[in-house]
């Protein structure tokens, strides 16, 4: 039992893939809100435009 209890301890390869997964996570937010904000920004210029267009 003590062996397998030091062997689960030593193991890293689950602490491997949480990592990995966190910085996914944060690319994901970060690509997330980027597009959210340009898509605003694209909307006030298209609305900008049109509103030049058709006064």
């Amino acid at each position: 039992m003590t062996k397998f209890l030091s062997r689960f301890m030593r193991d890293e390869s689950g602490a491997t893939a949480i990592e990995y997964c966190l910085i996914a996570a944060g690319i994901g937010i970060v690509i997330i809100v980027g597009i959210g904000q340009f898509a605003t920004a694209l909307n006030a210029s298209l609305a900008n435009s049109a509103a030049t267009v058709n006064p």
